[in-house]
């Protein structure tokens, strides 16, 4: 495994990091505790020392399950990666959207950063994951009803009170990040990145990269289409919020799969899967620090970890960057 520090910080963690979200059940279908927790552990046995949750990851769920995963783990040798700014259980801020809770029950989605709000969310955070502190505190999204200013001054208390170690975004622009910075560092930003969705590389990569953030990149497999596991007609459990994205109409896919069909043969020079090359793709581009890959079962936790074992030559990357560059 390869470790990693986030910007100009002491926090160094592992590029392939443990994604949480699927972990939480929640818009994935189902979550099945035990298998989460093992996938956890397993990872970690792998050399996977970080991970990254979220409260809205199953309303608590996914954080309970990382703090039973890691409850045996000595705590300096695990870092926590967790988020704030998404109520479930208070109407305040912007609607993010309308959901429904792993129980089936209907709840309404609110980005909301606000002081108190921030501080309530961090000490419930802390409960669920067993922990006295947290190693990288992220806004999950941006909220518009709350200064900036406002709620980088409650995460600020935090660091100063010694429940929070670093301070990160996701889902923020160059510009937002830099107002943010006015009140408080930042050594991160997590964002949305893979082969077929790189955005970020217009505006958001070199910001980071001229200001000496790290880029968390979530999604690096476009939940699981980039895996090749995917087909036209392929059956989504219900809840799955993939189901209607449209990185997952029948004509996307096709279009992905061809793409994967032309990288496979470097996949299989390294008896590595297309998901492993992936993910090494994704750690090699210029400014991306860590790729989070999720895991519902203990196999594919070893298997995402093992991606960071891969060593692919200049060659091989240009060959797929050029893949990469005429997908359409």
């Amino acid at each position: 495994m390869e470790y990693r520090k986030l910007g100009d910080s002491e926090l160094a963690i592992s590029v392939i990091t443990f994604g949480a979200w699927a972990a939480g059940g929640w818009m994935w279908g189902s979550t099945d505790r035990k298998e989460a927790v093992e996938a956890i552990k397993a990872s970690h046995d792998a050399g996977v020392t970080s991970i990254d949750t979220a409260p809205i990851y199953g309303q608590g769920t996914s954080e309970e399950i990382v703090g039973e995963a890691i409850k045996d783990i000595p705590r300096d040798k695990v870092q926590i990666l967790t988020k704030f700014g998404m109520r479930w259980d208070l109407a305040k801020g912007d609607l993010a959207m309308h959901s429904k809770d792993n129980a089936g029950n209907d709840i309404d989605i609110y980005k909301y950063a606000g002081k108190e709000s921030i501080i309530y969310e961090c000490e419930q955070s802390l409960k669920r994951l067993g922990t006295d502190y947290i190693d990288l505190y992220q806004i999950h999204w941006p909220d518009s009803t709350t200064p900036i200013n406002e709620t980088f001054e409650a995460v600020e208390k935090l660091i100063e009170q010694g429940k929070v170690r670093y301070a990160g975004v996701c889902n923020y622009n160059a510009a937002q990040m830099k107002e943010a910075e006015q009140t408080l560092k930042l050594v991160s930003n997590q964002v949305p990145f893979s082969m077929v969705n790189r955005g970020i590389e217009n505006e958001t990569v070199p910001y980071c990269m001229e200001h000496h953030k790290a880029i968390l990149a979530y999604s690096p497999l476009e939940r699981g289409l980039l895996t090749g596991k995917i087909h036209a007609g392929y059956q989504f459990q219900e809840g799955d919020h993939r189901a209607k994205s449209p990185h997952f109409q029948p004509a996307f896919i096709e279009k992905t799969n061809v793409m994967l069909e032309k990288i496979k043969p470097i996949a299989d020079q390294y008896n590595a899967s297309l998901g492993q090359l992936v993910l090494r793709w994704t750690i090699d581009r210029p400014g991306i620090t860590i790729a989070l890959a999720g895991a519902r079962n203990a196999v594919q936790a070893v298997q995402n970890a093992k991606a960071a074992s891969l060593h692919l030559t200049a060659e091989e990357l240009a060959l797929i960057n050029n893949y990469v560059n005429n997908f359409q």
